[in-house]
């Protein structure tokens, strides 16, 4: 009786998103070895694959133009999570346009945030905003010394 070589354990869902959204180039040997089966034994990740691309050529060239054209796509993929991201991105196709050309973002406010949550889930109901504001100062400090 032969023993059964052992198999590698399937990508988590998650594994599998990071590597499509991860930049052809970016990604390890690891990844992009294990990424190619995966996209030539499946159709509707493929076409996911090819929209994520064309969708961060966009960001990079701060260019919008393809945006409509691009949805379109995402609509006709026979895909309903992407047919539904098309119609949410064509609610506010503005604010995605403005996004996608302008070099401005809101990652230093979206830090700030994230660090406000996390000194009021640590500090719930221990002590009073005096001291949840000298902490956050605190950390606005050394987020600037150790960036």
């Amino acid at each position: 009786m032969p023993i059964d070589t052992p198999r590698e354990r399937p990508p988590s869902p998650r594994q599998v998103a990071r590597w499509i959204t991860t930049a052809p180039s970016r990604r390890g040997l690891h990844a992009s070895q294990a990424v190619r089966p995966l996209l030539e034994h499946c159709p509707e990740l493929n076409r996911t694959h090819d929209l994520v691309r064309q969708f961060a050529a966009m960001l990079e060239a701060r260019d919008a133009a393809p945006l409509a054209d691009w949805l379109e796509q995402l609509t006709t993929a026979r895909l309903p999570a992407l047919a539904s991201l098309a119609k949410a991105i064509r609610e506010d196709q503005l604010a995605v346009v403005q996004g996608i050309t302008t070099p401005f973002n809101s990652g230093v406010n979206e830090g700030r945030i994230t660090d406000l949550k996390l000194q009021k889930r640590i500090m719930a109901g221990r002590a009073g905003v005096p001291l949840l504001r000298h902490r956050v100062i605190l950390m606005a400090l050394l987020r600037r010394r150790y960036p």
